[in-house]
């Protein structure tokens, strides 16, 4: 099974409360206020494992939630942190939030770390409250609240060369004779369903990563026969292969077929369609094929001259090797090492490929975790103004309303916040209701 896309929920910790404690010891008739913070919500931390290579397990669990910090305690102890949950991914792993649709990050390398969502940070205890004049604070600050979100997990392989081409023209049967890969081989139709990976030395002992992207057909870049999962594993790839079945016994024109090909790759991505491709007509120990390649060569070769007039990156990329054609048979060898040999050492000149996502919607910014709430914000609800937001809510939690000195508090911060300011330019009266969660207040100058 091979799961390329999923959907999860995740959820970082809340901070702990702070502690409202006063000391009481012996011979001490009224000790100071002693209360201690409490800890960091835990984080969400997405990191890279090499030895995944799907996005399976997020099939069996969709829920991840980090640990709550421990509320404060007297004599100024600290609550403890909250745990970290740490999730793995394979390599090439895309992180989006699942609402806007937004790249949070790209995770390409073994090790590579994301943190998703931080937990809340722990509130103060009584003890930071205490001033010349307020000696006795009887409040603490809440603990902050954690992100909660969905997020979506996409799997683009990372490939340096793609394998490209109609199904059933040989790329499974090209791959299982270069790499280690045991791709299912056979000949019908859509036997390859999922994209698999193998790693081709070459004869001067370096190597590369190969990857066989199913058989693309007409209408692929509008997610007809699955086409937008496997159009999408060739966006990292560095160079296309595109393995053309020039046997009689097809029935089909390779010229079109690689025109076609080529089509499907600009509708998904004008930046696909340029990506440089070497040219592999397969099947060439078949009787009839050799006329059938020369008649392929006669049309590939001017539609090669057509571009390069009229592309300039096009021209470049033909000057230093690419869109060359190659004869091979997968099933005798022929052309086999000459193919690998040449890809390898193209490859140094072909610079590594970022995704489109990347490109389009992160183009001059950095990637960046969900986006920030308001501070705050009014509604009315009939005569019942109401004020709604995290900062609002936490700023509420932290407070003794029953206390004096904590309500001068809440209402400076109010104040400095620029709450008063929005409650009176919206009209508000003295004696009208303010609602903050579940807690009415009648407002006053």
């Amino acid at each position: 099974m091979f799961t390329d896309r999923a959907v999860i929920h995740i959820r970082s910790g809340n901070g702990g409360h702070g502690a409202v404690s006063f000391r009481r010891e012996k011979y001490i008739a009224a000790g100071g206020p002693d209360g201690g913070d409490g800890g960091r919500g835990g984080d969400v931390i997405f990191t890279v494992d090499s030895g995944l290579s799907t996005l399976i397990d997020f099939r069996y669990k969709r829920k991840y939630a980090a640990g709550n910090g421990g509320n404060g305690a007297g004599q100024k102890m600290t609550g403890k942190n909250g745990a970290n949950v740490v999730i793995k991914v394979p390599p090439g792993t895309i992180v989006k939030d699942e609402k806007t649709g937004a790249v949070l990050a790209d995770l390409k390398y073994p090790g590579e770390e994301f943190v998703a969502a931080k937990g809340g940070r722990g509130g103060k205890g009584n003890s930071h409250f205490a001033t010349a004049t307020r000696q006795v604070p009887n409040f603490a600050k809440a603990g902050e609240a954690g992100f909660e979100f969905d997020v979506i997990l996409e799997l683009k392989l990372l490939a340096d060369v793609g394998l490209v081409g109609f199904p059933n023209v040989g790329k499974s049967s090209y791959l299982s004779v270069t790499t280690s890969a045991k791709p299912e081989i056979a000949d019908y139709p859509f036997t390859t369903l999922t994209p698999k990976l193998g790693v081709v030395m070459t004869r001067d002992g370096s190597g590369y990563v190969i990857a066989d992207i199913p058989g693309l057909i007409e209408g692929a870049a509008e997610g007809k026969g699955a086409g937008h999962r496997f159009l999408r594993h060739i966006e990292r790839t560095r160079l296309l292969l595109h393995i053309i079945d020039v046997s009689p016994y097809s029935g089909r024109d390779p010229f079109d077929d690689f025109l076609k090909i080529n089509e499907e790759l600009r509708l998904y991505h004008p930046r696909l369609a340029s990506r440089p491709q070497i040219v592999a007509c397969n099947k060439t120990d078949v009787d009839g094929a050799r006329e059938r390649f020369n008649e392929f060569r006669s049309k590939f070769t001017k539609w090669a001259d057509e571009n390069c007039e009229s592309d300039p990156d096009f021209a470049e990329y033909r000057e230093k090797g690419c869109y060359r054609l190659f004869e091979i048979s997968a099933l005798t060898g022929e052309g086999i090492k000459e193919l690998c040999d040449y890809c390898g050492s193209i490859l140094k000149d072909i610079p590594q490929e970022s995704t489109f996502e990347d490109i389009i919607e992160n183009e001059g910014a950095e990637l960046s975790g969900p986006e920030e709430e308001e501070l705050f914000t009014v509604k009315m609800d009939g005569d019942v103004y109401v004020i709604c937001g995290r900062f609002i809510e936490h700023l509420l939690d932290s407070v003794n309303l029953g206390d004096y000195e904590s309500q001068g508090y809440f209402q400076r911060v109010l104040r400095q916040k620029g709450v008063i300011a929005k409650l009176e330019e919206m009209g508000i009266q003295e004696g009208d209701t303010v609602r903050i969660g579940d807690t009415e207040f009648d407002f006053a100058f």
